[in-house]
């Protein structure tokens, strides 16, 4: 008998529980829909200028340099 009316207790706290994070969670979707309306009204978005358009830049190749860079770690490290 004993047991029964701890799973009962135990079924309470969980419906208890679970119905307060469901309220909780859903007055904060509300309150952040408010938020977010009342944020738009006041501060709207900052209109985009358009930018010119870049041309691509050439690469530049210096693998020699990147080769000798290289070299040099590899003989540092080996003293």
């Amino acid at each position: 008998m004993n047991d029964i009316v701890l799973i009962e207790e135990g079924v309470k706290f969980l419906v208890l529980g679970m119905t307060t994070v469901y309220v909780f969670l859903y007055l904060m979707v509300i309150v952040l829909k408010i938020e977010s309306k009342i944020v738009k009204k006041y501060f709207p978005p900052a209109k985009k200028t358009p930018t010119p358009t870049k041309r691509p830049q050439k690469k530049v190749s210096n693998d020699d340099e990147v080769v000798a860079a290289i070299t040099a770690a590899i003989i540092e490290h080996r003293k």
